[in-house]
């Protein structure tokens, strides 16, 4: 549906460029399991066709979503859509920043529209997310008091790093390590690792990588998150240490010009012993339904409920409120939640 091969053997450069960019900007929305609407994909054709500007590809999605049809689409199509074509407009813009500002200034671009609350922010809440290749387990995230000074600290450190005398590998793992880096900070609620991979490409753009970002991002963004996932998750309890391999065959490629097979299903976790049972729910879809059922449930009243620590249900309303799908209605005490959306 996304395939815009022809344009990229077209001798325009600028045709070329639109077609690369708008290829990594729809699939760069795999890493959170979304896939753009097909009237995104017309519109995305009409502007590296040069019939239309990236301006009048908003002003197009602004008109189909009040529509029946767009509304029937939901918030999921909705965000892949906004967020494809920020995406590919920051791409095409050649300006870069090397500071921790460069990050929150993408966030709030690729965000604004979609997640108004958080957009550009720091989040000021400590984060889990249960996943697949860890077989339901998550990452330690940064936490969200100390977000800021491990950022200055890691682009401090990148800014006065030496590349002179290395070897081409060496390179490319020494970026692959800032990256993951930054990533395992974690500094937004929602969005990270899609605002990190166009900041990445942005950045090896600007220090002369001029095709990074082509098709590896385009058609292995997912494999790409899931290298983060595992290059930052030890558990030495179940004999798993951090596995960057995974991340550095993906740099490999990227940077190297390497052929190593990317496949997700080598990242999946192997447990020694009996590995977790599959989570058949989402944790978020579980504490919607308790407040559904019982609105004046407490955090430690859902966490009984659910097996799960008060701060981790925390975290989770947390989330669920910046993001507007509930509100609390009276105090911390008495009061009770509401969901406004699903």
């Amino acid at each position: 549906m996304n395939d815009f091969s022809e344009y990229k053997k077209m001798t325009a450069p600028d045709t070329r460029e639109k077609a690369k960019n708008w290829g990594i900007a729809i699939g760069l929305q795999a890493v959170d399991g979304l896939t753009p609407s097909k009237y995104l994909i017309e519109a995305a054709r009409a502007n590296i066709e040069g019939k239309i500007t990236i301006g009048e590809v908003y002003k197009r999605l602004d008109a189909y979503y009040k529509t029946d049809a767009g509304k029937a689409l939901g918030a999921d199509k909705h965000e892949a859509d906004r967020v494809s074509a920020h995406i590919s407009e920051i791409l095409a813009d050649q300006s870069f920043t090397f500071a921790p500002t460069m990050l929150f200034t993408i966030h709030d671009k690729l965000f604004n529209d979609v997640y108004p609350d958080i957009a550009g922010k720091v989040r000021k809440y400590n984060i889990t997310k249960d996943e697949d290749v860890l077989n339901g387990d998550t990452v330690r995230y940064g936490t969200d008091a100390t977000i800021a000074d491990t950022l200055k600290y890691d682009f401090d450190n990148e800014r006065s790093f030496d590349y002179s005398g290395l070897t081409r590998r060496e390179k490319a793992e020494h970026i692959a390590k800032f990256i993951s880096g930054i990533w395992q900070t974690h500094p937004f609620g929602e969005g990270n690792t899609r605002t990190i991979a166009v900041f990445a490409i942005k950045y090896l753009r600007a220090m002369g990588f001029s095709e990074v970002g082509n098709e590896l991002f385009e058609e292995n963004s997912k494999y790409f998150r899931n290298a983060l996932v595992r290059a930052n998750y030890q558990n030495l309890e179940k004999d798993v240490p951090y596995a960057t391999e995974y991340l550095n065959k993906f740099f490999g490629n990227l940077l190297l010009g390497e052929k190593n097979i990317l496949k997700n299903s080598d990242l999946q976790i192997g447990w020694h012993g009996a590995p977790p049972a599959p989570k058949s729910e989402k944790t978020r879809d579980k504490i919607l339904t308790l407040i559904s059922e019982r609105p004046g449930m407490s955090a430690v009243e859902m966490g009984a409920e659910l097996g799960m620590s008060p701060d981790t249900i925390r975290d989770h309303l947390g989330r669920m409120k910046s993001k507007g799908i509930i509100r609390r209605v009276g105090p911390d005490k008495g009061g009770q939640w509401e969901i406004i959306k699903t």
